[in-house]
């Protein structure tokens, strides 16, 4: 697993990529973390620099790409 990022958000309290496999990670306050499969280094970089991390998320990622609750 990459390394974790905090990040400012009411729902999200870090977030992780690794480039090689596309796969992005969600860790939400309640410490529930979640991987995405197959996420364009474009979707991370904009979760990134969201205003909301949280609405870029439900819009650009949620019911987009396949993902899984890892813990």
């Amino acid at each position: 697993m990459p390394n974790m990022i905090p990040v400012s958000s009411s729902n999200l309290s870090a977030v992780g990529y690794d480039g090689q496999t596309m796969q992005l990670f969600i860790r939400f306050h309640s410490g529930a973390l979640y991987v995405y499969n197959s996420v364009p280094q474009s979707i991370y970089e904009g979760l990134m620099n969201a205003s909301s991390h949280g609405q870029y998320l439900a819009a650009h990622i949620k019911n987009v790409y396949p993902y899984r609750r890892l813990s």
